[in-house]
């Protein structure tokens, strides 16, 4: 059985922020790049109880690391 995929949107949403594709976009831009040492869990933007789910989601469901990965990736151009 395929594991279901969650849209960044949904990322958005279960950290309480703004999910339509604008604010998405507008966050990523407002807050990157993120330092290459600063992991994503540890950037000051979150809140405690953001940051407790995205270290509960990484660290036990599958589901959600590829988006939490696409999220970390946005944040964290890779430097050309």
């Amino acid at each position: 059985m395929d594991k279901p995929i969650h849209p960044l949107s949904e990322i958005f949403q279960q950290l309480g922020l703004p999910d339509d594709p604008v604010e998405i976009d507008r966050f990523i831009t407002t807050h990157s790049p993120l330092d290459d040492d600063i992991k994503l869990v540890d950037a000051p933007f979150w809140n405690d109880s953001q940051r407790a789910f995205l270290k509960e989601k990484y660290i036990a469901d599958d589901d959600w690391i590829p988006m939490i990965d696409q999220l970390n990736e946005a944040l964290h151009p890779r430097k050309k």
